[in-house]
């Protein structure tokens, strides 16, 4: 079971049961989400089978700062011969470069661990704060999916990036940190 990435800022630790009511809490608020996301109303209860009934190949983080604050989640999950990630961070947290942080982490983990050629996330064309981070972690825009997700009552378009094994080359947060 992996149990925590360090980072230099931030951590990613594995979502666990006890971790549920705050992210129950983030999903019910339109903040959290903010505009390029759909809304959620969860319940406690509907969080719990969820988690139940996640894929071991499936894993939820919680972005942690240094003095165990929790700031947000990211997770990945296999599509295919790839994997797909997808990130927030409570408001407050954001424009500090620790979802940057959290994305290098997370992509230094996937090509350490996983046989994968490529990684990938989509974004809302309009949220150029999501763009930044994964410009920021290596990713190159592929191109735009029309009509992908549904958000407060319209369709919406998104952002294809994806990084490429050859594109990371080495790790940029994992190793660095162990060996220091």
């Amino acid at each position: 079971m992996i149990g925590l990435l360090k980072g230099k800022s931030v951590n990613l630790r594995v979502l666990e049961k006890e971790d549920l009511p705050p992210v129950t809490e983030w999903a019910n608020n339109p903040e959290f989400s903010g505009e390029y996301e759909p809304l959620e109303q969860v319940s406690l209860q509907e969080a719990e089978k969820w988690y139940c009934n996640l894929r071991p190949d499936e894993k939820w983080f919680i972005i942690e700062r240094k003095d165990g604050s929790k700031i947000g989640q990211i997770f990945h999950s296999p599509r295919g011969p790839h994997f797909v990630i997808g990130y927030k961070l409570l408001p407050d947290e954001r424009n500090r470069g620790y979802c940057t942080e959290a994305v290098k982490i997370i992509v230094d983990y996937l090509f350490l661990s996983k046989n994968i050629v490529r990684i990938q996330a989509e974004t809302n064309p309009r949220n150029r704060a999501s763009q930044r981070v994964l410009e920021k972690a290596g990713f190159k825009r592929e191109g735009l999916i029309r009509r992908s997700i549904f958000i407060k009552g319209k369709w919406e378009d998104g952002v294809q990036y994806s990084i490429l094994r050859e594109e990371w080359k080495e790790p940029k947060i994992l190793t660095k940190i162990a060996s220091q």
